[in-house]
């Protein structure tokens, strides 16, 4: 009886030994997969964003919004802006022929590997340029439009400044990182949004980035779009990404949905998966949240006169010059207030189109926009009987 006591206790003993080893993980061997889980809920998905407004340029979100960061090829939208209105002007064509140079075929990093001598169209490049993140094209576009590539960085920060684009400088026209010692691409989250703000005035942009896959040299050569949140919203429809190690992810993208149109930029995202979940849960969130109002309509009559003593008619009601919208949350719809300033009285005569004052208008207090009020008619100056009259009280 004593050795069958014996050998369950001998048995009780071993199982548990052999529990502890399964479960307890051997000094020095850290759970590897429990460490990475847990720095990656720690990691925080950019290190600034910013959601906008596109046709007011409201600000509905953001974190770090004016943080200097470097944008790596997202710095190619600069150069995208720059030969936009060199096409608006009509300094150049979409057509031009550019015959690539040498030191543009031996650009590095992401490139559609372009040869001395070859010869693309402009519109062919900068298609290599914003599809493929074309390097090399970046590079021929910027010799092509303004001589050389030093030239063009000065027409880039030229147009930065102009933008208003306040904590920017670029020393690059394609935003690959800087050889060791030299300064790198600065921008930041609200700059960006406030450059493909300017962008979506260029359709030829917007067709661009939007594309997601596109033949390259005579079809031997297919780029795809580095932008992978167009597959994964229908509602995004272009802008640029950019990457490399210090950079981290990051994404200008834009989005429409009804009259509602955002920009979100992200910057400094550990993955491009992560940066991508981020954008489009903001996307979603505001969209979602947000509506557009039409609050004044181009052609609205403005219930007030004003007075035209010297007019063949006495007096003229204006109209709205133009429209104005504005993103509101759902439950705020009721918020606006509008102001209407207008003179007594108008001398003279009076042109279908003058200005004859202004309309503000407020929400929650705030004055968020004006539009111009304008005659809706030519009112010539009354004759000299007719002045006459109504000096004597005997004329309308």
């Amino acid at each position: 009886m004593k050795r069958l006591v014996l050998a369950v206790l001998f048995l009780f003993v071993l199982s548990n030994v052999a529990h502890a080893r399964q479960t307890t993980p051997k000094k020095g061997r850290p759970d590897r997969r429990a460490q990475s889980s847990m720095e990656s809920e720690k990691e925080p998905p950019c290190q600034s964003f910013i959601v906008m407004e596109a046709s007011t340029g409201k600000i509905l979100e953001g974190e770090n919004i004016d943080t200097r960061w470097p944008p790596a090829s997202v710095a190619k939208l600069m150069l995208a802006a720059v030969v936009a209105e060199k096409l608006k002007r009509g300094d150049i064509k979409l057509t031009d022929q550019i015959t690539i140079s040498r030191q543009a075929s031996k650009m590095g990093g992401s490139q559609v590997f372009l040869k001395e001598g070859e010869v693309f169209t402009l519109e062919e490049l900068m298609k290599a340029v914003l599809v493929a993140s074309g390097n090399d094209a970046a590079f021929s576009v910027a010799e092509y439009i303004a001589g050389s590539a030093d030239a063009c960085v000065a027409l880039i920060n030229e147009k930065a400044k102009s933008l208003e684009m306040v904590n920017s400088e670029f020393r690059s026209v394609h935003g690959l990182p800087p050889s060791e010692g030299d300064p790198e691409d600065l921008t930041s989250c609200k700059d960006l949004a406030l450059l493909a703000r300017s962008l979506l005035s260029y359709p030829k942009v917007l067709e661009w980035t939007s594309i997601r896959t596109e033949s390259f040299r005579g079809g031997s050569f297919i780029m795809n779009n580095h932008n992978k949140l167009m597959y994964r919203m229908s509602d995004v429809d272009g802008m640029k990404t950019g990457y490399y190690r210090k950079a981290g992810f990051n994404l200008v993208a834009t989005a429409k949905r009804g009259d509602l149109r955002l920009i979100v930029v992200a910057m400094g995202s550990p993955t491009a998966r992560a940066r991508d979940i981020f954008v489009e849960e903001k996307l979603k969130k505001h969209f979602s949240q947000y509506t557009m109002m039409s609050v004044v309509k181009k052609g609205d009559p403005i219930d007030k006169e004003v007075s035209l003593p010297d007019g063949k008619l006495r007096s003229v009601k204006g109209v709205a010059a133009g429209s104005f919208s504005y993103p509101v949350p759902h439950a705020k719809k009721n918020g606006f207030k509008k102001e209407v300033n207008l003179p007594e009285t108008i001398a003279g005569e009076v042109k279908a189109g003058q200005k004859l004052g202004e309309m503000i208008v407020t929400f929650e207090q705030e004055a968020v926009g004006k539009v111009d009020i304008v005659s809706p008619e030519d009112i010539p100056e009354a004759g000299f009987i007719t002045k006459i009259f109504r000096k004597l009280g005997l004329g309308t």
